[in-house]
């Protein structure tokens, strides 16, 4: 197991007053490190990780009142766009890129990635999934778009207009050249499944997924 494995999973055990998912992100991350947050929203992530783990940290964010919100903490953040503004920045300007619960927000989800594959040594991307037991049965049994507690607009509000599955997400790192180097598959009641659960079920029973990614050897 590694360090950040190790980090990760005590911290998801130990504040659950932070999103299951920033928990994990924050111990995936090195002390100190270069960091820039995609899609950073209210700025909870990047304060967690100036304040437990040092780091030098940059932040992007659509809504004005997100940035507002953010540089009232003291954050350093910008209005930008995914989709437009990752490639201002220049090769590996960052130890880690992040985009949490924000991919299937953005126009272009290969390019997003393969972009902070090139800006960032290290990608965590985590989303939710769209394959989820509870998820499938609805769309089987009531024919509807499904609404749940981390999907919880109907899908005529709601930001989300890529949705995923573990299973696609995994292909797409393929497609983009991304290496997968951990992935956390998290139960309905926001904990890693672990070993207790076969990585084949991940798709089936995981409500969510965070993965930590590198950019795979070219050519």
């Amino acid at each position: 197991m590694t360090a950040y494995e190790d980090s990760a999973t005590f911290a998801s055990a130990q504040a659950v007053q932070h999103r299951i998912d920033l928990l994990l992100i924050a111990g995936m991350v090195e002390d100190g490190a270069r960091v820039l947050d995609v899609g950073c929203g209210t700025g909870q992530l990047l304060k967690l990780l100036e304040e437990k783990k040092n780091v030098d940290g940059r932040g992007i964010e659509l809504s004005q009142s997100g940035v507002n919100f953010c540089v009232a903490k003291g954050l350093s953040v910008i209005q930008g766009d995914a989709d437009h503004d990752l490639v201002n920045y220049p090769d590996l300007a960052f130890d880690y890129a992040i985009l949490s619960q924000t991919l299937q927000a953005t126009t272009r989800p290969k390019e997003v990635l393969q972009e902070l594959l090139r800006i960032a040594r290290h990608v965590i991307v985590s989303f939710p999934n769209f394959g989820h037991w509870r998820i499938r049965t609805q769309i089987l049994f009531n024919g509807r778009m499904p609404v749940t507690w981390n999907l919880p607009e109907a899908w005529y509000e709601t930001p989300n207009i890529h949705f995923c599955t573990i299973a696609d997400f995994r292909e797409l790192c393929d497609v983009a050249g991304a290496r997968v180097e951990r992935s956390f598959a998290l139960s309905p009641n926001g904990r890693p499944l672990g070993s207790r659960v076969p990585a084949f079920m991940h798709n089936i029973v995981a409500q969510q997924a965070v993965f930590l990614l590198t950019a795979g050897d070219k050519g």
